[in-house]
Formats: structure tokens, sequence, C-alpha cells
């Protein structure tokens, strides 16, 4: 396992992140867990809505809490009779972290995402909350899941101007079958220097093939019934590819992820310790630039306004003139501006 910088912070972590979203039977999830740390894996994903997980992660990080990087999210009801029982507001963050706190046996959490946008609290209340929440050491950094690119870009610009803690990172679903986070999302990421946790990145099980392999399909979370035309294709080509490269469906579709930027991190949860052995074995996969673009057209998707109209006017002399346009890419996909040549 390799380690990347969170965010524009020190922290190190490593390229695949452990959700434990299914952690509820101990002696299984701490195989995973084991698992996970023998490979070198440190990141550990909670929430507080996530049922047992975090009290049963808890437990498991007895005597080695330290070596991971603990992280839990906020947002989702504690009380669905409760009005404040939910949301992003002051009142809300702080019971929910502390009933996490008391849940994971621990007197900080490293890295605490905000779980959903929520569209009542102002910003500025939620960036000052968690501002307060690591000043008082119990939150080392934070991070967002599942909310617009402008709400991220404007609350981490609300941090720089108030000297407050920025967003280190967000949480965001994406897959060969999902990548609507390329049109906004991933470029606004790696514009602002925010590491990305990829959540759902085999599509819940689709593009393992398990629901598109030969024989009757598996049981899952996803009813074979229900899928398409468009999944059963992404299936195929992901397996025609393992096939080729010698891995198997689940580690492409991890590696492709991967190797779209530098800035994702899969967030895998797993039902065992063999599948998580074999999600990890994703570190290990290159593929190579033709697989990759075979996988990329193998099911359609559009950029949209104003990605697609912008990507046409650059090379254009109507926009920019007779200029050389020669702009050459970083890694990550983004202009380098500083090597423009006019």
């Amino acid at each position: 396992m390799r380690y990347r910088l969170l965010g524009r912070t020190g922290l190190r972590v490593s390229e695949i992140f452990l959700g434990a979203m299914t952690f509820a039977e101990p002696h299984e999830s701490r195989r995973v867990l084991d698992t996970y740390a023998d490979a070198g894996g440190n990141v550990v994903d909670t929430a507080s809505a996530y049922g047992e997980s975090e009290s049963v992660l808890g437990g498991l990080l007895r005597g080695r809490r330290d070596r991971f990087v603990l992280a839990t999210k906020y947002t989702l009801s504690r009380d669905a009779s409760d009005p404040n029982g939910a949301g992003n507001h002051r009142k809300n963050l702080r019971l929910s972290l502390e009933r996490s706190l008391r849940r994971l046996e621990t007197d900080h959490v490293d890295l605490y995402w905000v779980h959903l946008w929520d569209r009542y609290t102002p910003l500025e209340e939620t960036m000052r909350a968690l501002d307060d929440a690591v000043r008082a050491g119990k939150v080392l950094y934070v991070g967002i899941s599942d909310a617009p690119a402008w709400v991220v870009a404007r609350a981490n610009a609300l941090a720089e101007w108030r000297d407050w803690t920025p967003f280190a990172g967000v949480q965001v679903p994406y897959n060969l079958l999902q990548r609507d986070i390329e049109r906004e999302l991933l470029p606004m990421a790696d514009a602002c220097g925010l590491s990305v946790a990829a959540w759902a990145p085999l599509a819940r099980g689709v593009l393992s093939g398990r629901y598109s392999g030969p024989g009757p399909a598996a049981a899952g979370r996803v009813d074979p019934s229900g899928l398409g035309d468009r999944d059963h294709t992404a299936a195929a080509a992901v397996r025609a590819v393992a096939d080729e490269v010698g891995a198997t469906p689940a580690q492409v579709a991890l590696a492709w992820t991967m190797a779209r930027s530098a800035a994702v991190h899969p967030l895998v949860g797993v039902s065992s310790a063999d599948q998580l052995r074999e999600n990890l074995g994703a570190v290990d996969v290159e593929l190579p630039e033709a697989a990759l673009r075979r996988l990329e057209v193998a099911v359609s998707f559009d950029v949209g306004f104003p990605g697609d109209f912008i990507a046409e006017c650059e090379p254009s002399p109507f926009v920019f003139g007779d200029a050389d346009m020669s702009l050459v890419r970083r890694p990550g996909g983004s202009l380098d501006r500083s090597r423009y040549r006019p």
C-alpha cells in the first residue's frame, strides 16, 4: 500500500480507504480490519448513522487506535421525533460528535465529515462549528460528503477568509457507471487540492461481475432484474480488461478510479476479509492506456455544458486568436498555466 497526503495537509493516508458501514458482527469485522491493517491500510471510515458500526469499530480499535486515521460523519438524524436531531447546525454537530466519541472509545476523530449538504443551515455556521471542534482538539481534519461543487468551494473560501479549518477532502460516488463528479466536483477538487474518497467504486457490486458473469447471479445488494443494458455492457468491458491484464473485475474497476485522478481514493465496503483481500490487489494493477480508453467508451458519458462547450472553444482562433495554446496538462487533468507558451 502506498500513501498520499490528505488534501493540503501533512496527514498520510493509504491509497484505499476502508468503509466500516457493514461492521456489525465483531468476529468477521475484526478479520476485515486486521487484513486491511496488515496490507498497510490506515483510513477507516464510518458514520453516526451506520447502526452499530461505531460501537463495533471502537471495540476493535482498543490498543491500536492511534495507528489508524479514524473518520466518521454527522448530519443524519439521531432522533426522528426531534426537529434538531439532524442537520449541519451547531447543536446537532456537538451532540453527534460527543455520541460518536463515546461509541468509538476515543477523545478525538482524525477526520470528521459533514455527511450531506444541509440547505437549511448557513455554511458560515457549519464551518465555524467545525473549526471550534478542531480548536477544542476533538477533531483534527474536516471534510464533506455529497454536496455540490459550489458549496464546497464557497465553504473553503469562507474558511480561508476567516482563518477557519477548511475541508481537506470530499466524499462522493464514483465508478465507471456513475461519472457525474467529472463535470464539476472532480475538477473542483483538483483545483482546490482536495482528496476524493470515492464511495460505491464497484457500483454496488455491478462492476465486480457478480450479476453479469456466467451462471446464475450471486446474491448481493442489487436486484439483477433491475439491471439494464448499460450496466451489463460496463460489467462485460471490465471483465474483458480483467482477463487481459490478469486481474479480477473488482480490481480493474477500482484501479480505473485511481487512474482517473491521483486525488481519488476508493472507499471499499466489504462483507468478508477474503473480499477485502481481493479488492486491495487493485493497488498492483496498472491499466494500459488502451484499456483505459476502452473502459471509458464502453458506456456513454457526456460532460455536458459548460465543460463540453469550453473544450470545443479552446482550440478556436475565434476565442484565443492565433496564439499557440499548447498548454501542458498536469497528471490530474487540470491545465498547467505556468507552462503556457504564447
